[in-house]
C-alpha cells in the first residue's frame, strides 16, 4: 500500500465513502489487527494457549483437526471481538436501528464459533451442590463417629 493511500485510511479496491472502522474487515483483508485492536490479538493468544491446554495439554497432543478447529475458532473470535469493541464505542443503536455490523456479521460469526466449540467438545463443569446445614452436620458427625470407632478397633 502506498503512503498516500495509507495516510488517507483507504484500502485499494474499496469504494470511496465506505468507512472502515470496526477492524474486522481490516483483519480479514490484511490478516493484521489495526493498532486500536492490538489488545485483542494479545487476548486471543491467551485464549488459544488455554484452549490447547484444556484439550491437550500440549499442542503435540492434539490432532490436526483439533488444531484447525482451534485456529478457525480463534479467527472468528477475533472478528467478534473487533465488532464488540467497535460497538462499545459507537453504540448498539445507530440512526434508530441496530448497528449494521451487528446485523450483518456478529450473529453469523457467533453461531459459527459456537459450532466450532461444540465440535471441540465443550464440557460443562458440574456445579457444586449446596448442602443443607443439617445434612452437613449429620455427615460430619457420622465421619467423626466412624473415625473414633476405627481408632478403638486399632487399640
Amino acid at each position: 500500500m502506498d503512503a498516500e493511500t495509507k495516510k488517507a485510511g483507504k484500502k485499494r479496491g474499496r469504494k470511496s465513502g465506505t468507512p472502515l472502522s470496526h477492524g474486522a474487515y481490516s483483519l480479514m483483508v490484511t490478516g493484521e489487527y489495526p493498532d486500536s485492536r492490538k489488545d485483542v490479538a494479545r487476548w486471543l493468544g491467551v485464549v488459544r494457549r488455554t484452549m490447547i491446554h484444556d484439550l491437550g495439554p500440549t499442542e503435540s497432543d492434539l490432532t490436526a483437526s483439533q488444531l484447525v478447529l482451534i485456529d478457525r475458532a480463534i479467527g472468528k473470535l477475533g472478528v467478534i471481538r473487533c465488532v464488540e469493541e467497535h460497538v462499545r464505542k459507537t453504540g448498539v443503536i445507530q440512526n434508530g436501528n441496530v448497528a449494521p455490523v451487528l446485523r450483518d456479521v456478529y450473529l453469523a460469526y457467533s453461531n459459527s464459533l459456537r459450532l466450532d466449540l461444540m465440535a471441540l467438545g465443550i464440557a460443562k463443569q458440574r456445579s457444586r451442590e449446596v448442602l443443607d446445614v443439617h445434612e452437613y452436620i449429620a455427615e460430619f458427625d457420622k465421619r467423626e463417629r466412624d473415625e473414633e470407632q476405627g481408632e478403638e478397633q486399632v487399640e
